[in-house]
C-alpha cells in the first residue's frame, strides 16, 4: 500500500511523505526497536511507535519522525486497532524481563499480554503481523538449526515465545492475516543489554581491569550486528512470499572466545581473558547456529 499522509496526534505533527506501509512497532524504544524504527523510516514506512516510557522514547533520534503513542500493553481494553491508528502491520518486539531467561514472568505476564494484544488487533482488522521470536525456542538442540525442526524450549522465556507462536498459528483458522515469526539469535551493537558479554567487556576496559572474567569461551554461537538484524527484518517484512518461522542470524558459527578477541582487535584494546572463570550455562547447548536458507530466500526476492 502506498499513500501520502499528514497527521497530528497529541501535539505531534507528522509531515506529508510518500510511504509504503503504516507500521505499528511495540517496544520501539528498546534495543532492537531503536534501530528497527530508523530502518523502517529509511524505507519510507510510516511508523507508529509505542512503549511505556515516553521519556525514553523522546531521547530516540527518530522521535520527531514518528507517531508516538504511549501505552502499557498489559492494558488491552478497547479497540487496539483503532487506538493505534489502524496500522497495516504490527511488528511486536515488546518483551520484558530479559536476560532473566528462566523467570516465570515470561509465562505469567509477557505471554498473556502479548496474546491479548495480538488477538485484539486481529479481531478488529489487522492483516499483517511480524513477531520477534528467539533461538531459545530450539532448546538444547545442537548444530545448524533450521525452521522445520521441532521447538524444544528448556527455559520459561523460550517456552513463552513458542507458546505465543502456536497461538498465532491457531488464530489463522479464525482470522485472515499474514504472519512472520522472526527467530533472532545473538544480536550485538549500540544499546545492547548491560549484561551482554560485550557490555561487560567494555566496562572492564573502561575500569582499567587487568583481567576479564568469562567462561572457557569454546561455545559456538551465531552473532549478528543489530544494524544487520534491523535490515533483515525490514526486508522480510516488505516481501509476501516467505512467511511463518524465519531464522534471523548470520549462519556462521564463531566461538565466544574468538568473538571477544575479534572485538578487542577491532578496538585495538588489550586485556587478559580469564578463561574458565564462569561455568557454561545449563540452558544453552554448547554448539549451535542458525540455518539461513529461508532468510536468504526472503531477503533476495525481487520486489
Amino acid at each position: 500500500m502506498v499513500y501520502y499522509f499528514k497527521e497530528k496526534y497529541q501535539g505531534q505533527t507528522i509531515c506529508a511523505l510518500k510511504v509504503n506501509m503504516k507500521v505499528l512497532v511495540t517496544g520501539a524504544s528498546g534495543f532492537i526497536g531503536q534501530h528497527l524504527v530508523e530502518r523502517l523510516l529509511e524505507s519510507r514506512h510510516q511508523v507508529i511507535a509505542t512503549s511505556r516510557d515516553a521519556e525514553k522514547a523522546k531521547s530516540c533520534t527518530w522521535y520527531d519522525k514518528v507517531l508516538y503513542i504511549q501505552r502499557n500493553l498489559n492494558d488491552t481494553e478497547g479497540d487496539m486497532y483503532k487506538h493505534f491508528q489502524t496500522p497495516d502491520v504490527l511488528i511486536h518486539l515488546s518483551w520484558d524481563g530479559l536476560p532473566n531467561y528462566n523467570d516465570l514472568f515470561h509465562i505469567e505476564r509477557n505471554l498473556p499480554s502479548s496474546y491479548y494484544l495480538i488477538k485484539n488487533l486481529l479481531e478488529n482488522g489487522l492483516k499483517k503481523l511480524l513477531v520477534l521470536g528467539t533461538c531459545f525456542e530450539y532448546g538444547l538442540q545442537e548444530g545448524s538449526l533450521s525452521e522445520d525442526m521441532d521447538a524444544k524450549p528448556v527455559t520459561y522465556y523460550g517456552l513463552a515465545k513458542d507458546t505465543l507462536r502456536r497461538y498465532i498459528s491457531q488464530f489463522r483458522g479464525k482470522y485472515d492475516f499474514q504472519y512472520q515469526w522472526i527467530r533472532l539469535f545473538y544480536v550485538y551493537g549500540k544499546g545492547q543489554s548491560s549484561n551482554s558479554i560485550l557490555s561487560q567487556l567494555e566496562r572492564a576496559l573502561a575500569n582499567g581491569d587487568a583481567k576479564f572474567n568469562m567462561s572457557e569461551g569454546l561455545q559456538l554461537r551465531d552473532y549478528l550486528s543489530v544494524d544487520k538484524a534491523a535490515d533483515y527484518i525490514v526486508r522480510v517484512l516488505e516481501q509476501k512470499q516467505i512467511n511463518g518461522i524465519i531464522n534471523c542470524c548470520s549462519g556462521r558459527p564463531i566461538s565466544i572466545k574468538s568473538f571477544v578477541e575479534n572485538y578487542l582487535s577491532e578496538k585495538q584494546e588489550n586485556i587478559e581473558l580469564n578463561l574458565g572463570y564462569y561455568p557454561y550455562p545449563d540452558y544453552e547447548p554448547k554448539e549451535f547456529w542458525g540455518d539461513v536458507t529461508k532468510l536468504n530466500r526472503a531477503i533476495k526476492i525481487e520486489q
